[in-house]
């Protein structure tokens, strides 16, 4: 039973002046926590089994959308030691209302069953790590709500619903090219940018550095960032450190320890151009285009064979569907195969992970 949710980051700043609402991103978490824990009981659960299981640990996954937005009002680069003091004290903000919001539950509604007394909580590995104030609230009203409250999931869809950035990620680029079958290149820029020109009356062709791309941070940016936001999530996040062409397996390996030494629970690398195809490029010289296929609506022996040898290109589209599934193309870039990579369904292309494996 996967019980998700996300908070928007991309409303949890005043566009104006770049000043965070704190208040407005604490009411939000409550709430979540709230209609999540309620969402527990109202699930008809098809196996006794997972019925046992959901209501003894209520267990829910809090995470969030559109940081690198909030990011972008807010005027700093995403991956810089000035993101990453914002990046923690907004998952310490995130942490401590959910915790305290939970233990106010319990008080309310009752503890999760499976809990053995508050002692044995207050000593589990990550809650020993929260603010004393946090742990203190949660002894005082006889423990937890839930197990567990908060997990970073891909949010490719409801992200991409929303208009802002997946996840956790960083945009793919602001600007870029996608080649279809026939060979042409169309160009697609993202919202955020001209929401971001109007408002501040931007004209300049360059925009600030703060406008990064995930191609332009270094892999252990990715990496860093995901550990500063590990602290505060009781489960796992779902990342993709993006990898520039030609980095070798000594450096992909340096990746992984790096994330491993800084407490992240997993990762996710993924090397620039380490696909048969990739058809989406921030330069448009960079696209590969695939073999024309012909649009006559009369089936031929050539479009049969076409069909044949098209059918195992990866990042193609012909003869399947768009969708979050093994073997579905990407409802993101529209291009890229969508395969099991580091536990998520993910992009082949573009990187979106579109559905937890978990």
């Amino acid at each position: 039973v996967c019980n998700l949710a996300a908070i928007n980051l991309a409303n949890m700043i005043d566009k104006d002046n770049g000043e965070i609402l704190w208040d407005k991103l604490a009411s939000s978490v409550e709430s979540s926590v709230r209609m999540q824990d309620n969402i527990i009981n109202a699930t008809p659960y098809f196996l006794k089994a997972n019925e046992e299981q959901a209501l003894g640990e209520r267990r829910v996954g809090m995470g969030v959308m559109g940081l690198h937005d909030l990011l972008i009002w807010k005027g700093v680069r995403y991956g810089s030691e000035e993101s990453m003091e914002i990046i923690d004290k907004i998952f310490e903000h995130i942490a401590r209302v959910a915790y305290t919001s939970s233990a106010k539950l319990a008080k309310e509604k009752g503890a999760f069953p499976f809990m053995k007394d508050v002692d044995s909580l207050l000593n589990t590995g990550y809650i020993k790590k929260l603010p004393e104030d946090v742990r203190q609230a949660i002894k005082e009203n006889g423990g937890l709500r839930n197990s567990h409250l908060l997990t970073i999931a891909p949010t490719g869809s409801t992200g991409t619903m929303a208009g802002v950035s997946t996840g956790l990620e960083p945009y793919f680029a602001f600007k870029y090219y996608r080649s279809g079958r026939l060979g042409k290149f169309m160009e697609v820029d993202q919202a955020v940018v001209a929401e971001w020109r109007a408002k501040k009356q931007y004209t300049e062709q360059i925009l600030p550095d703060f406008f990064v791309s995930a191609m332009e941070l270094a892999p252990e940016e990715h990496a860093d960032v995901q550990a500063v936001i590990q602290r505060w999530i009781d489960s796992s996040i779902s990342k993709t450190v993006n990898a520039p062409r030609g980095y070798t397996v000594k450096q992909v390996e340096n990746v992984y320890m790096r994330l491993f030494d800084k407490g992240a629970k997993g990762g996710t690398v993924y090397v620039d151009g380490s696909r048969d195809s990739q058809v989406l490029s921030i330069d448009k010289n960079d696209v590969s285009s695939v073999d024309e296929v012909p649009v006559d609506t009369k089936t031929t022996d050539k479009q049969e064979d076409i069909a044949k040898r098209m059918a195992n290109v990866p990042g193609n589209k012909f003869q399947k569907k768009f969708g979050s599934d093994i073997g579905d193309i990407c409802p993101i870039c529209k291009e890229g195969t969508v395969e099991d990579l580091g536990g998520c369904n993910s992009c082949t292309n573009c990187g979106a992970q579109l559905k937890c494996g978990l």
